[in-house]
């Protein structure tokens, strides 16, 4: 999967646009370069990337919800590949959830009903080399945390990847070959009422001596069905952590709400 999308990202530009789906606010096949804005950001981070989502069965009932994926004709297997790449971060995301769960004392499978045709992506991205300085103010990847469940990331061959610390400082983050990063999206924060705090992360410039070389990031969004009603778990509300969600929310209307937040969704 990750070959694919490499091979991808070398093809010439109108090509690859002629995947861009207008209005689809970026949540199948490719998004271009500087298109998604970090929250609250003003500067367009410097990447393009493309998104492969869950194959459903025809007359799905979420088939109206999450569309079709596009499947790109230069790149040979890119089909069979970026399916297979989704089905095994899609089961292992299943298996770190279930983790969490005991985490929180719930059922050790509490999650899997909620996720099982939920609406995840895995994300193929390309952060092209810097030839010349970036405009002023411009990164990789803004601050941001991410609005989903939890996100499984590959790790990337180039550098660059930072968490915030809870003391205000940024970590590097440089994950050994083969390992993964869990990050806790939005979607649980929310259900966990901050037990588990979303981690705000970014992606850095290159330094001058590596600002020639691109940098590829595999990350899986892991999400909820579109229906599920995401209810702040009573095991994580207490008079000392009373509930700052009352209001329940659908995981496809908060996602809406997310998109335009980042530029994808007008």
């Amino acid at each position: 999967g990750v070959n694919a999308g490499k091979q991808f990202f070398a093809l010439p530009d109108e090509t690859k646009r002629g995947y861009f789906i207008p209005g689809g606010g970026g949540q199948r096949a490719y998004t271009p370069f500087a298109t998604e804005v970090a929250k609250g950001a003003k500067a367009k981070d410097l990447k393009e990337f493309w998104h492969v989502a869950r194959e459903l069965p025809k007359g799905h009932k979420y088939s109206h919800i999450m569309g079709e994926n596009l499947y790109v004709a230069e790149v040979p297997g890119w089909k069979d590949a970026t399916n297979a790449m989704y089905k095994a971060l899609d089961d292992f995301g299943l298996d770190v959830l279930a983790a969490i769960a005991m985490h929180l004392k719930l059922e050790p499978r509490f999650f899997d009903d909620t996720v099982q045709d939920g609406n995840s992506i895995l994300r193929l991205l390309h952060y092209p080399p810097q030839t010349e300085p970036p405009p002023e103010g411009s990164v990789r990847a803004g601050a941001h945390e991410d609005i989903n469940v939890i996100t499984l990331l590959l790790g990337a061959e180039e550098g660059g990847l930072e968490v915030l610390h809870r003391n205000g400082s940024w970590l590097a983050v440089n994950p050994p070959p083969g390992s993964l990063v869990v990050n806790v999206g939005d979607m649980l924060q929310r259900l966990t009422n901050h037990v588990l705090p979303s981690t705000t992360h970014r992606v850095v410039n290159p330094k001058p001596e590596r600002s020639r070389f691109p940098r590829y990031s595999t990350p899986f969004f892991l999400h909820f069905n579109p229906d599920y009603e995401i209810k702040t778990l009573p095991s994580c509300i207490s008079p000392e952590r009373p509930n700052k969600y009352p209001e329940p929310l659908k995981s496809q209307d908060y996602l809406e709400i997310r998109l335009k937040e980042i530029g994808l969704r007008m």
